[in-house]
């Protein structure tokens, strides 16, 4: 009797135990992020304690999914993979397009829920003025679905009744904006335009690099690039990361992953504010 007694008890202990050492959550799927490459690509102590923060939040496991070219993300997010990522505004619209993706939240920055592309140099060249005198020079692409990197320039030699394929001596692709500043300021290329985020939040944390770079002129404002959810996502999980997100700055430890992020927090967005990068992809894909 004794025995079956200590049996019964042993056996509670270690059901109380394991109750104890599971974290909430655990039994459930874990929640995956898509992050598309960029400056942050390289703070992995940015990326772990932020999803030690979500996983508190959300009572479930996050797992961060990195990948070098915002297509490989797109393809994530179509295929269900993934259940939220933060994409530029380009993947965003593309994949809206498709019904493949809905607006989560959309980060503001400086008070602002926009970005522009800027046009750089290298900083020792002190002529170029405009887009149009870098023809016949090298020019660095972020990526073929970035916005600011690839979009906004072509589009505007498309405006000015030029062929964006022919107009540059060589262009290639860096696959981040980090490195086609990078590429601007050791001068392997002449040229690039970037996301104005990137190189603003490089400036406060890298100032020796964006020093070595020029920004030649500033576009229009677009819509912030935004976190996005996939068909993946039930609307439970997508209630709940949104509150998360948006609750960022609500709390002292979001504050101060707000801070290192550059952003001052997060909103819920309008898909309206999109609509000049649907309209020049749709310039693009005509031409």
């Amino acid at each position: 009797m004794s025995y079956c007694i200590f049996t019964v008890f042993r056996l509670l202990f270690c059901i109380l135990l394991m109750a104890v050492a599971t974290p909430a959550g655990a039994g459930e799927a874990v929640i995956r992020v898509g992050m598309t490459p960029a400056f942050l690509s390289n703070q992995y102590g940015l990326l772990a304690d932020w999803r030690t923060y979500l996983e508190k939040k959300l009572g479930r496991r996050v797992e961060f999914v990195e990948r070098d070219s915002y297509r490989k993300t797109i393809d994530l997010l179509r295929l269900g993979k993934l259940d939220f990522a933060w994409v530029c505004d380009y993947p965003y619209v593309y994949l809206r397009k498709r019904n493949q993706a809905r607006l989560l939240a959309v980060p503001y920055s400086q008070g602002r829920s926009g970005y522009r592309a800027y046009l750089i140099v290298p900083a020792r060249d002190t002529h170029t003025r405009s887009l149009l005198q870098l023809k016949g020079k090298i020019f660095a692409y972020a990526d073929p679905y970035s916005n600011s990197g690839y979009l906004v320039p072509r589009y505007q030699l498309h405006e000015m009744r030029l062929n964006p394929d022919r107009f540059f001596k060589r262009s290639f692709f860096t696959y981040s904006h980090r490195a086609a500043i990078e590429a601007v300021a050791a001068g392997v290329a002449q040229g690039a335009s970037v996301d104005s985020f990137v190189w603003d939040s490089l400036a406060k944390i890298r100032p020796q690099l964006t020093a070595q770079t020029r920004i030649v002129s500033r576009s229009p404002e677009y819509g912030f690039p935004p976190f996005v959810a996939s068909r993946a996502a039930s609307d439970r999980d997508f209630a709940a990361m949104r509150k998360a997100l948006l609750n960022m700055n609500h709390d002292a430890r979001g504050i101060a992953l707000l801070r290192r992020l550059n952003l001052d927090g997060f909103k819920v967005g309008d898909p309206a504010a999109y609509g000049a990068v649907a309209d020049m992809m749709n310039a693009m894909s005509g031409r």
